[in-house]
């Protein structure tokens, strides 16, 4: 992915013009980073939440206990992202930045699953709100 088409995925995440069949796994990968890179303006771990949730509703989706945002995933993603991006040179591109996290163990749709039991990170509570892993920490 180009810088150009991160910034166009970014800017249509943020306008709710995203066709729903683009927000992938890679594409929430290339939208927190183009929003830490990028966006000086928006605090992702705070602003983020609210952004995924509008997104949602605006291509028909429902933000429940079973289906929408989840509070555990966003938070680590972008707590994974940031990890990746300390490990990069100041000057990394979002295109850099985002090859590199699709060629590391984040690129795999399951990577949360190294962290987390699926009964865990599946549960309303983690979806409402942070809960910790559960298998193995975070790195810091």
């Amino acid at each position: 992915m180009t810088d150009d088409e991160i910034d166009a995925l970014g800017n249509a995440f943020c306008t709710c013009t995203l066709p729903k069949e683009r927000w992938t796994h890679g594409a929430h990968f290339a939208t927190a980073l183009w929003l830490i890179l990028r966006r000086p303006d928006v605090d992702a771990e705070i602003d983020m939440p609210g952004m995924i949730g509008r997104y949602n509703e605006s291509v028909g989706g429902v933000n429940s206990d079973t289906s929408g945002y989840h509070e555990t995933i966003t938070q680590a993603s972008l707590h994974m992202a940031r990890h990746l991006l300390a490990q990069l040179p100041a000057d990394t591109t979002p295109a850099e930045a985002y090859a590199a996290l699709m060629a590391s163990p984040l690129g795999d749709k399951d990577w949360l699953f190294t962290y987390w039991s699926r009964e865990t990170l599946m549960s309303p509570a983690a979806r409402r709100a942070w809960v910790a892993p559960d298998l193995t920490p975070l790195p810091q």
